[in-house]
């Protein structure tokens, strides 16, 4: 008896409830990275800039409904990318700001096009 499998290379269907489980919980994790970092004070200020462009990010992604296909979120991410500069509360450097958020929306670019990686959602990333 042979039964068929499905190709290792097959694409996964775009599961927008698991993006948007993926982004709630990274907002939550963004949050919690820069309480420890203020707790760090001016040491760990790039810490809280990663984590308030993370925060940016996944808000900003998720205050509209992005979500609802892969092309629809990948568009998303890529007007994010398209501005010049990007304004978040808390933030200590603007530049490093920016490369961060920059950073994180390739990051996010390719987990969208290879549609995997939103399955983890252990908080540190």
């Amino acid at each position: 008896m042979t039964t068929k499998m499905a190709p290792a290379n097959a694409a996964a269907p775009w599961d927008a409830a698991a993006v948007r489980r993926w982004l709630d919980r990274r907002i939550v994790a963004a949050r919690a990275e820069q309480a420890v970092a203020a707790r760090g004070g001016r040491r760990e200020a790039d810490d809280s800039d990663k984590a308030s462009a993370e925060e940016m990010v996944a808000t900003l992604l998720t205050a509209t409904d992005t979500t609802r296909d892969q092309a629809t979120f990948a568009a998303a991410m890529r007007a994010l990318l398209d501005r010049d500069d990007y304004h978040w509360r808390g933030v200590h450097d603007d530049d490093r700001f920016d490369r961060h958020v920059r950073a994180f929306l390739r990051k996010l670019a390719k987990m969208t096009k290879a549609n995997e990686g939103f399955d983890r959602l252990s908080r540190y990333q």
